[in-house]
């Protein structure tokens, strides 16, 4: 069982949740996402108080993206904007973040405003680069800065690289695992490669095909 955490000191600090709201179905994936949150909450001594309330108020005539977040305290906020689908054929451009995780950061498991890594590798893409993927220590990759990664070597079952490498349980990547549309394995820059599919994830936009360039 993972050992407790303490939140760090600032006060800024939010655990966070981002989902898909149409209005159809209400907020995607929603029982998945409250207990990854009930979990990372747990984890960090956080109660959470006033989730529910918040969701149950999204109202509008087309999808919007939600961020959901814990303060410290407990307190929810929810933030609405406008969220446009991807075009059904539309290619991500994928790099290689020069910068390397290590598997052994508890916090990799947990969906938090620490996440000083991943804004500055976003904020120094380059232009013709959509989004980057981390390596580990091991030289093992990781996840995409705002993406679960998923590859198809041809087999028809996407392969998606475990825990253990240092990646965050999206809650799309579950949903695959659990649906047995995926399965765990160590994936390497070499997997990367024709013929294999590459594609990146997560509960918010779904699948998205990708290409190393």
């Amino acid at each position: 069982m993972e050992g407790p955490l303490r939140p760090p000191p600032a006060d800024d600090f939010r655990l966070i949740e981002t989902m898909l709201w149409t209005p159809d179905k209400g907020v995607h994936r929603r029982a998945r996402h409250l207990a990854r949150l009930a979990r990372s909450a747990a984890r960090l001594g956080i109660a959470p108080r006033g989730v529910e309330r918040a969701l149950d108020g999204v109202r509008g005539d087309a999808p919007q993206r939600l961020r959901l977040t814990i303060a410290r305290d407990g307190q929810a906020d929810l933030a609405a904007c406008p969220f446009t689908p991807l075009p059904p054929d539309h290619v991500w451009r994928l790099g290689l973040a020069t910068a390397r995780l290590s598997s052994a950061d508890p916090w990799l498991g947990l969906k938090t405003t620490e996440r000083a890594l991943y804004d500055s590798m976003r904020a120094d893409m380059p232009d013709d680069i959509d989004e980057l993927l981390f390596l580990n220590e091991r030289d093992e990759l990781c996840e995409g800065t705002i993406t679960n990664l998923f590859v198809d070597p041809g087999t028809g079952v996407l392969l998606t690289p475990p825990l253990s490498s240092g990646v965050l349980p999206g809650i799309l990547r579950e949903e695959l695992l659990a649906s047995g549309r995926a399965r765990q394995a160590v994936l390497r820059p070499g997997d990367l490669r024709a013929p294999a599919a590459v594609f990146l994830g997560n509960s918010l936009r779904g699948l998205i095909a990708a290409r190393l360039c």
